[in-house]
């Protein structure tokens, strides 16, 4: 009784949140604006703009047009997506496509399983597949999540140093527009271009580059950069200020770094430490099973 209780009440709870989804709920002006923003983005409000032609740009935008409806914005995954330069929409078709494979993975074990000889519930392929639907449409989200966890590390480096070359850049007589764009420019790679490109946007568009510096930390999701803007904004008239606070913060990174680094080295010291001590106790075991059989079969 207690088995189609507990079924009876996770199969309501899923109609429940089935339901929930699809019923369109009402937008916030934060769901409001982003919905204007895919149109405007589609050409749909006067602004010209590439139309989707293929079947996966259309279903991309569809989707996408879904969540803006409902007011599903979630921002992490889109910094994460915009950090690894991946598009919003092809993410989206990523999941979908993924939940449908994962959806006739299920019943297709079922059938593999029944010829085998495993005569099993009906229930059983249903839950398959919608166990597999929801597990492979989240693994799109543990990738991007592990990706953009490596990569805005790698970021959170260059800053650091980047910070170290606008702190040269000042000691050595220059401005503050010009020893930021100067430290962005000893390099090509991507994160120095990132950056080089945000301080050309800004002056291009009349915008100070500190502030613009602060908007693509909080639209990476990295808050170091996002602290560089605001700290900036405070003290830009002050070279002296300006050098002290970049040193001390460029300074402050490569520590959190570093103690950082020794945390993982630790961890891993520990898990090579556990692995020994499992090989060790498997080597002893097998050395000493013949001889214990022998003596209780002796006794």
């Amino acid at each position: 009784m207690l088995i189609q209780v507990l079924i009876g009440a996770f199969t309501g709870f899923g109609l429940y949140i089935v339901v929930r989804a699809l019923v369109p709920a009402r937008p916030g002006a934060a769901a409001k604006v982003a919905r204007i923003d895919a149109l405007r983005a589609r050409g749909q409000y006067g602004v010209p703009a590439a139309q989707p032609h293929s079947l996966r740009e259309r279903l991309g935008w569809s989707i996408a047009d879904f969540y803006a409806r409902r007011g599903w914005e979630q921002h992490s995954v889109r910094a994460d997506l915009r950090l690894l330069e991946r598009h919003w929409q092809q993410f989206l078709v990523t999941k979908v496509g993924l939940a449908a494979v994962g959806f006739l993975i299920g019943p297709l074990l079922f059938g593999v399983t029944w010829l085998w000889g495993f005569h099993l519930t009906p229930l059983v392929p249903v839950w398959l597949a919608l166990g597999f639907a929801g597990l492979f449409f989240i693994l799109p989200d543990l990738e991007v999540r592990r990706d953009a966890t490596a990569k805005r590390e790698d970021f959170r480096r260059v800053v650091a140093a980047y910070l170290d070359l606008v702190s040269m850049n000042l000691a050595g007589g220059r401005g503050l527009p010009e020893a930021l764009m100067s430290a962005a420019e000893v390099s090509d790679g991507w994160a120095l271009r990132r950056l080089r490109d945000c301080l050309t946007d800004a002056r291009l568009a009349g915008v100070p580059q500190w502030t613009a510096l602060g908007d693509l930390g909080t639209e990476l999701g990295v808050k170091e950069l996002t602290d560089l803007g605001a700290a900036l904004n405070l003290v830009a008239d002050d070279g002296a200020k300006v050098r002290a606070s970049l040193s001390s913060r460029a300074e402050t990174m490569r520590r959190r770094e570093i103690a950082e680094m020794e945390g993982k080295a630790g961890a891993r010291s520990q898990s090579m430490l556990v692995a020994q001590m499992l090989l060790s106790a498997g080597f002893l075991v097998f050395i000493l099973y013949p001889a214990t059989v022998r003596i209780f079969q002796l006794s």
